[in-house]
Parts: C-alpha cells; structure tokens; sequence
C-alpha cells in the first residue's frame, strides 16, 4: 500500500475560490478512482494562494482483475442486435453463452496499475476542473481548445509513494520539483513522497493548511489585540480569506488617528475589512478603538515595523476619502436630499424612489391608524423602548407615532443620493441613521431610519420599536405588492427583486414582535385584485412554510393546521402550529393522534358522516329505510334540539355501556371548552381540552363494538365517532400529521 501526493502550483488562486476548490478536488479525484476500481483508505486536500494539494493514503499497487457477466439479445434477435453486442463486449460469437434462447458474455478484466489510473484522474481532474473562472495563457491560448485554469498552471508534483507518476498535461513540468515561499525560500524543493511533503514545505515557509494558518492568525490577532488593551472583533469570514492569502501569515497590529473617530465606526469597519483585510477592535466600553491588525505574507526582519507603517499610510489615505464625504454630506439636510429621489428609478414600470418612498409613507400611517402596531397593537413588552414621551411615563399616542413613521418613511431612501452610500452602499440606513442624528432629528426617527431595512435575513436581527416596525413592514411589503401588481414575481430560482427575502423578512419580523398583521385586509386596503390577492396568499404561504422548516417545525403540524383553518393572521396560525406540536410529542397527544386515525379510518370505511354536516350538503346521514322520518320536519326549537342531540350521539339510551356514555359526556364538555379556548386564542387551553377525550375514547374503543348489529345502535356510535372526529378538527385536521 501506498500514499499518493498531487499538488497543482499556479499563480495566485483568490482567496474566495479555495475552499470549494479543495472540496472539488477531493471529489473528482475519488470519483475517477472509484470509476476505475481503485480502492484508497482516506483523502486530505489543502490549499494555499499558489497550490492546491491532495494526499491520498492507503492505494494498492493495481486495481483488482474484475470478471463481468453481460446480458445479450435473444439467440433469435435479428443479427444486428448480435453484432451490437459483439461491438460492445469486442468478443465473437462462439465466446457466447446461450442460456434458455438468451446470449451471455462473460468479461475478464485484467488489473491496472495504479499510476496509469492515477495519471488518467489526474489528467482528466486538470482537463475538466470547474474553476468559476478560469484563464488561458501563453502561446496556446490562441487556441480556445488550450489548457484552462484559474490562473497560469506552473507545475505538476504527483507521486505515488516515492514514484513519480508521469502525467502528460501540455506545456506544464511535471515531476517532483516545487517552490517554497516566494521570498523566503523561492528556489525548488525536491519532495520525495506524501510523507514529507508537509514538512518539507513548512521548513520553507509554505504552511500548507489552512486549517493551521488560520488557527495562526485567529490566535495572533487576539493576542495583539489584548496586548494593545483592547479586544478584537471577531471575524471568522476574515479569518478564512487572510489565510487564502498568505503562505506564511504573520499578524501586526498597526494604530490610526483617533481623529478619524469622528467617521461613523461601520465606515471606518468596512474600510479596514473589505478594502484592507484588517481586523478592528474595541475598547472596554465598546467603542470602536483606533488600532487594528493586519496580516504580512512575511516574517520581517525589522519585526514588521516597515510593513505597519505601510499599511497605516494606506488605511489614513481611505479613511480621508470617508471623511471627506462624511462631511459634505453633514452639510445638505436629509430633506433636501430627499428631493433628489424623484431623479432615481426605482423600476421602470413601478416610478421613481420618490415615488415609492411616498407609498410607504400612506402605508406606514395605516399601520398605525388600524392598531396593527403601535402603542395599542399587541407588540412584546417594551418594544417602545425610548419612544415614551420624555418625563411623562405614558406612551406616546397613535397619532403622534403615526407621524414620526410617515416621516421616518419620507426620509430612510434620502441616503441613497449621498455621498457616503455611493462609496459603501452596504451602509445605506446606516448613513441615514447617522445623518438624522447629526442634523438634530430626534432619536426614535435616526434609529427607525438606520434599521427600517432589517431583517435583511434569518438570523438577522428583527426591530421591535413601533415606529422602526411601521416602516420596515411598509417599505418591505409596498416592494412585494408593488412587483406582484407588475406580475413580476418570483419563478423558480430566479428572484431579481429579492422579493422571497422581503417577505421573509415581514414574517420575522410579524412573529418577533407579535404584530397581527392580516393579510386580507391589507389586500382590502391597497385595492389588490383577485389575482395579485391569491398571488400575494401563495407567495405567503410557501415563504411561510419554508421559515418554518428553517425553524424545526414538523412539516405535517403546519399542514394539519393550515389546511383545517386558514388564516392570513401569521401569529394566530404560528400559535395554533406551536401549541399542536407541543401537545403531540406528549403521550396523551401521541394516544389521542392514534385514537383519531382509528375512527377516521372506521368513519371513512363506512363512508359516514354527522347528519347536520351532510344535510347541508343536500345528503342523508344515517342510511334510509325508504321512510322519511316525520320528526325531521318538525319546526319547535325544542324538539328539533332533542332530534339533533339523539341523531348526534349526545343522548345515550340507559342500556348502553358505560364507555359510551363518558365520551359523550366527554366530548360534550371538551367541545364548548376547546372552542372557548380558540376564540380566546388560548390554543394551549384548546390542546388541554382535546386531551381530556384521550382516557374515554381508549376506554371506548376497548370495550365497545362500533358496528354493532342493530342498525340505530351503530348508526349512534358512528355518529359519536364523528362528533369525537369534529372536535378534534376544531383545533386541527389531525389525518396530516404522520405517525
């Protein structure tokens, strides 16, 4: 047995690019082993910014010799089936086995040695790797059949054990020979096997992990962090793509003017992170400190004094550029740029920003005007936070929020046209809240317009201020609305207008804050039509459906729910989804779910259903003898109550088993208290009341004969079971959920 080493050296591969490519490598190298019958006991890949690396272990010295029985043609086939078949197993005729009037062949396959298979996969991996870009260079590339890779291929190292197997790939050294660190070892390393490859590498500054280099520079950046007094924000993201571009990572921590602190600290952050690659960090009152660390390729002579003080040069440069805007911008109110939005385009067929940030306005106030939120809305405990009026204890009136949330909408989108978001548009809100707050507008409309975009994603997090709800609900549900009237809506995996994660993000933020939106009356209040209405219910229901699944909740409590009572109140459903799922995975939930299944199961064989469901469809309940009953004709209230309590089941004759008697008892006291329980939307007290029906209808089904012989007796238990079924669907159709 023997260890295999691949690695494939070539200019820089971008740091975003490696993870997937190691991920590929291991893939199709297993793959095209597999295809070729040759065993291995474990695969590691590696990269770094110049190579990517594979070490097989464990690779016999051949594939095994293989024999293979083929089925052929009838032996009364016409002949071109024959040869056909002669073609694909490349045997003759007499080499055939006629079996019953049916041609057999029998295949012997001999075994291959294991570098030929290797240097086919390894061929084939170079050939046909999928780089999401990719380039062709040198003399060949005039020619588009030329060899591809991310960046120019330099060199091929592959050896099996302390052989090296011979790959012909054009115009690329193949061998045992590759470069250790471009400035401290460039000249070539002879590897001698997989065995020594990672150290030989590391003894030339090359650490070929990335698991390692990054454990290097999480840790060093820590530690310069705590050395300075301050602590490190965190930032794996960051980690990751440092180690993609370094061989030999060295973290430094460098400093800037804390002038530049003036800056909003996410723009100084997104500088230092996507510009640089530096790490930020913060002092022990959380603000943003005037130092951070970088990551050097090399291991310095002077102890990296050159290469901070080169970076600090860099990061002073951008970050003057950010002031430099940040200051005009303070210049020209938030108003006055709000009138440039009527220049911006919001969609060619849906008007300008001007436009819709008029639509979230109106839609904004109607929130407030119907109580769908505000201070009488039934948000979570303090979700006012510091829009209490000041000195007064009381919460601010409808009308009051109503005005900070239109003007909250009629400013959010003005930091689109300043010069800050069109130098990092990740920040527009952000550069808003900012603004609003240096031009004197009082906190609650600064942080409604910093946060009127989230939740952005799941897992983002979800404002719970009334006004900051108002508009984000708004603004995100006029986008929906808005493309749904264009007929302009998601299909498959195309969603140009992000309009999946725009109702995603209603739904969060609907169920972080308790906010009972209803999906109907809103239809009602943008004058939707028919056809966007159900459009607009679809798409609520399959985004909803699949945040729930994110979630953990049972795909089948969510259909038992929503197919027994639809309802466009997301928090009335979600608590009737909640309260079932608890009350399941009990065993008086677990008992009652198989109790249901049994009477449906016995209800549906019968074909039966209550008398008073089936009249109303125009049809008989209890089987007919050809007699119309005359009591079904009466019209005094009393007796028609006694006829409909007795063709029901709720009245028992005096012979009939106890068992009968204590589910109808039962069901009599459960039914008014679940429906109760509904109205007042306690569904926890509904589940408690279906759960009192669990001992009576097992002690029923364990004593009593349903199908009893005599017709009006059986006639009377199916009618129970039906009225046991009914209850139960108050609450939810429980024949959806599984188990």
């Amino acid at each position: 047995m023997s260890d295999f080493l691949l690695e494939l050296r070539s200019e820089e591969i971008p740091a975003r690019m490696q993870a997937r490519a190691r991920n590929d490598l291991a893939r199709m190298f297993a793959e095209g082993l597999a295809a070729a019958g040759l065993s291995h006991e474990g695969i590691v890949t590696y990269s770094t910014p110049r190579r990517l690396a594979l070490i097989a272990r464990g690779l016999p010295g051949s594939t095994e010799a293989l024999s293979e029985e083929m089925k052929g043609p009838r032996t009364s086939a016409p002949a071109q089936a024959l040869e056909g078949f002669l073609r694909k197993t490349g045997l003759a005729q007499d080499q055939l086995e006629d079996r019953d009037g049916t041609w057999f062949a029998r295949i012997e396959r001999a075994g291959r040695p294991a570098a030929d298979v290797l240097a086919e996969a390894v061929a084939a991996i170079v050939r046909d790797f999928p780089w999401p870009k990719s380039m062709r260079w040198g003399l060949a590339s005039i020619s588009t059949s030329s060899l591809r890779w991310v960046r120019p291929l330099h060199s091929i190292v592959a050896l099996l054990g302390e052989e090296i197997v011979p790959v012909a790939i054009d115009g690329v050294e193949c061998g045992a020979a590759t470069l250790g660190h471009r400035f401290h070892h460039p000249g070539q390393i002879t590897i001698g096997s997989a065995n020594d490859y990672v150290e030989k590498l590391r003894a030339c500054h090359v650490i070929v992990d990335q698991e390692e280099r990054e454990a290097i520079i999480r840790d060093g950046a820590v530690a310069a962090a705590k050395g300075a007094g301050f602590e490190l924000v965190e930032d794996e993201g960051l980690v990751v793509e440092n180690a993609g571009l370094t061989e030999w990572p060295v973290p430094l921590l460098g400093s800037f003017d804390p002038a530049f602190l003036n800056v909003p600290e996410e723009v100084i952050q997104l500088t230092a992170r996507i510009n640089q690659k530096y790490f930020v960090m913060r002092d022990g009152k959380g603000k943003l400190a005037p130092r951070f660390v970088c990551v050097a390729n090399i291991d310095a002579k002077d102890g990296g004094e050159a290469i901070v003080a080169g970076n600090e040069r860099v990061l002073a440069a951008r970050l003057s550029d950010a002031r430099f805007f940040w200051e005009q911008d303070l210049k020209v109110p938030l108003e006055e740029q709000a009138k440039k939005l009527g220049q911006i385009v919001f969609h060619e067929k849906l008007g300008t920003v001007a436009d819709k940030v008029e639509r979230v306005a109106k839609l904004a106030r109607w929130l407030f005007e119907e109580g769908i939120v505000g201070c009488g809305a039934p948000a979570k405990a303090g979700a006012l936070g510091d829009q209490a009026q000041p000195g007064s204890g009381l919460l601010p009136s409808q009308e009051h929020l109503a005005g900070l949330a239109e003007r909250v909408a009629q400013l959010a989108k003005a930091d689109l046209v300043t010069g800050m978001v069109g130098e990092f548009p990740e920040l527009q809100g952000v550069i808003g809240g900012y603004l609003a707050r240096a031009q004197g507008e009082p906190d609650a409309i600064a942080d409604a317009i910093r946060d009127h975009y989230k939740p952005v994603g799941q897992g983002d997090e979800v404002p719970t201020a009334p006004v900051t709800v108002a508009v984000s609900l708004a603004d995100k549900l006029d986008t929906i609305t808005s493309f749904f009237r264009a007929e302009m809506y998601p299909t498959g995996s195309k969603d140009p207008y992000a309009l999946r994660r725009a109702m995603l993000g209603v739904i969060n933020q609907v169920i972080e804050t308790g906010t009972r939106l209803d999906f109907i009356k809103l239809r009602f209040h943008l004058q939707l039509d028919d056809c966007v209405s159900a459009s607009l219910l679809d798409f609520l229901d399959e985004r909803l459906r699949a945040q729930q699944k994110a979630v953990g909740t049972r795909h089948d409590v969510f259909e038992a729910v929503f197919d027994a009572t639809p309802d466009a109140d997301i928090v009335r459903l979600l608590a009737r989804v909640t309260a079932l799922q608890a009350f399941i995975e009990t065993d008086d939930g677990a008992n009652l779910l198989a109790a249901y299944k049994r009477a449906s199961n016995i209800l549906k064989k019968e074909k039966w259903d209550l008398p008073r469901v089936m009249a109303s469809r125009g049809e008989q309940g209890i089987p007919q003898t050809g007699e119309e009953d005359p009591l079904a004709l009466v019209e005094e209230p009393a007796i028609a109550e006694a006829v409909a309590e007795m063709a029901l089941g709720s009245a028992t004759p005096a012979d009939a088993p106890a068992e009968e008697a204590v589910l109808v008892a039962a069901i009599d006291a459960a039914e008014p208290k679940a429906k109760a329980a509904i109205e007042s939307e306690d569904f926890t007290g509904a589940m408690a009341a279906l759960a009192s029906l669990r001992a009576p209808i097992d002690a029923f089904f364990d004593k009593v004969t349903v199908n009893d012989p005599d017709g009006a007796t059986r006639a009377r238990r199916l009618n129970l079971l039906a009225r046991f079924r009914d209850a139960v669907h108050q609450v939810a159709d429980f024949s959806k959920i599984e188990g």
